[in-house]
């Protein structure tokens, strides 16, 4: 293919501001959380109404990216038969099985440990689409540059508090498996990159967040907020946090589509920065923003560069 028949996401600038765009997203949601478990009155160990709190944001987003996707091609995003076994794939990956074992997790573990083993995500990504599914080859720059990243995911959050040598597989196992369903995922948007993945995203989210919502609310959960006070702020933020999932994950989709995994994955690096710099911005969470977040985004940025000069 030259580069005159490169698609418009395959080109370098194209891939690097969408990426970022879509990791920025991710970032905000650090924070929007964090606002939302106050505004909902979810407490930090009530596993059950923050499944209930996802899942409700999951069906809304694939409910708004089935709209958006249907008027940007002015026609109903319907599912083909063929493409509802890979619905279902990705939504068991992507929502149910990674935000289980993520919220699972994170009542057994530190926040600081969740955050560097979920950044292990990038490297199961290209680990299992180049030897699951070889849709590409190991390369010596791939790697060495998501080793170089992950450094970096390690420092921002070396803190100086959280971290420690301890290992329970319902605390740092879960969190390693929620890190490498979110790999398979990835990979399978690759793998379903016939199908439309604005489509897929949709409907994955729509299955995924009723799963989640029904869960949740069968173990308990409940939204305090939704029952006092006012509505406008909680239902704003909740319409928000659908939207960040609903644009990114389509974006994201789209670059997986026209670009090798390893290439976008590797942006998830970013994830963590973005987070801790919004989180700083917004919650005033500046005792996290040090020297060691600017090192961090360097190293990140010479991961990138690493794995995106990677031959295919």
């Amino acid at each position: 293919m030259t580069s005159k028949d490169k698609h418009f996401l395959q080109k370098p600038g194209a891939l690097i501001f969408c990426a970022l765009i879509c990791t920025a997203l991710w970032g905000s949601a650090f924070p929007c959380i964090k606002v939302g478990y106050q505004l909902f009155h979810i407490a930090a160990a009530d596993t059950a109404s923050q499944m209930l709190f996802a899942g409700l944001r999951f069906f809304l987003a694939g409910v708004l990216t089935i709209l958006i996707g249907s008027l940007q091609q002015r026609r109903f995003l319907r599912p083909r038969k063929t493409a509802i076994p890979k619905i279902f794939i990705l939504c068991v990956f992507q929502t149910i099985l990674q935000y289980m074992l993520f919220y699972i997790s994170l009542a057994h573990t530190t926040g600081v440990k969740g955050s560097i083993i979920n950044g292990t995500a990038v490297l199961f990504s290209l680990l299992v689409t180049c030897l699951v599914f070889r849709q590409e080859r190991i390369t010596n720059k791939k790697l060495l540059g998501c080793i170089i990243g992950f450094m970096g995911i390690i420092i921002v959050n070396l803190t100086g508090t959280g971290f420690t040598m301890e290992f329970s597989f319902l605390g740092e196992g879960f969190m390693i498996l929620a890190a490498l369903s979110n790999a398979f995922s990835n990979v399978f948007f690759k793998h379903f990159s016939d199908e439309n993945p604005v489509m897929l995203s949709g409907y994955q989210f729509m299955v995924g967040g009723a799963v989640l919502a029904i869960y949740g609310t069968c173990t308990g959960g409940t939204l305090g907020g939704c029952s006092e006070g006012s509505l406008l702020a909680p239902i704003l933020l909740l319409i928000y946090m659908a939207l960040i999932s609903a644009v990114a994950y389509s974006l994201w989709g789209l670059l997986l589509k026209y670009n090798p995994v390893s290439k976008v994955t590797v942006f998830g690096f970013t994830n963590q920065i973005f987070g801790v710099l919004l989180s700083a911005l917004f919650l005033k969470e500046t005792g996290t923003l040090g020297p060691q977040t600017f090192v961090a985004l360097i190293l990140v940025c010479i991961g990138i560069v690493f794995v995106n000069k990677g031959k295919k």
